[in-house]
């Protein structure tokens, strides 16, 4: 794998933009991306989180990347192992500057205490059995402070440190750990399992649930392959990303 740029490589830099994963996106339909171009935007309009959310960012604040990766000759059911992989080095990174409290909540959202600080957007993109490309968007919270409506659900690196950060910096250095993992990716694949599942959040603690009409409390477990979050109560349980409803 040694022909494949590492992550950051190009950069991309932008003032503004609708969203970095619609850019990156962009580049793939034009035939000019290649793996380890990362876009970074000072602002983004109309950011995109989970299950069609929006993800809402304060400009010049945060961290608002993609990361164009070619997962060349890697089957498709190794994509919730990238998951891990991106998840696991934007822990790593956070861990730079917080030491406890950080952990990846499931699928790959990265809290602290029981707040937010990051998220994950991962796309891909598929050409019959061959994955082509994948496009994982990362959004932290830098040096916000005022998350209106969300003052208890979201949380800043500022405000847990105190400090104020460069944010173009400190996407470069996120790039950093990101390729770390995913050497890991092809090389060592089970350290990268073992470190989400490690610092899973709520690993081994009892959670309220809710599925449809119905409410359940159960111990979170572990998460599979294949990314079901793996749960324990009466009986065991697996629930695929979007079945289940954390009642924090």
């Amino acid at each position: 794998m040694s022909s494949l740029n590492p992550i950051g490589s190009p950069f991309i830099e932008l003032p503004t933009v609708d969203s970095t994963n619609n850019y990156a996106m962009g580049l793939v339909y034009a035939a000019m991306a290649r793996h380890g171009t990362v876009v970074f935007a000072h602002e983004q309009t109309n950011g995109r989180g989970q299950r069609t959310r929006k993800w809402l960012s304060e400009p010049q604040a945060n961290i608002a990347i993609s990361v164009i990766i070619e997962p060349a000759g890697i089957e498709l059911s190794k994509m919730f192992l990238l998951s891990k992989t991106i998840a696991t080095g934007v822990l790593a990174f956070f861990n730079e500057f917080v030491s406890e409290n950080i952990a990846i909540k499931w699928p790959n959202d990265i809290y602290w205490r029981d707040r937010k600080a990051g998220g994950i957007l991962i796309e891909n993109l598929v050409k019959g059995t061959e994955w082509k490309f994948a496009i994982a968007g990362i959004g932290l919270n830098i040096n916000q402070t005022f998350f209106e409506g969300l003052e208890k659900k979201a949380v800043s690196l500022k405000q847990i440190t105190g400090g104020t950060y460069d944010t173009l910096m400190l996407a470069k250095k996120l790039c950093t750990h990101l390729e770390k993992q995913f050497s890991k990716f092809y090389k060592t694949p089970e350290l990268i399992v073992e470190e989400y599942h490690i610092n899973l959040y709520k690993r081994g603690q009892k959670v309220k649930f809710k599925k449809e009409a119905r409410v359940f409390e159960a111990s979170v477990k572990d998460v599979s392959n294949m990314g079901e979050l793996i749960v324990e109560h009466a009986m065991e349980e697996r629930f695929n990303v979007g079945e289940v409803e954390w009642m924090l």
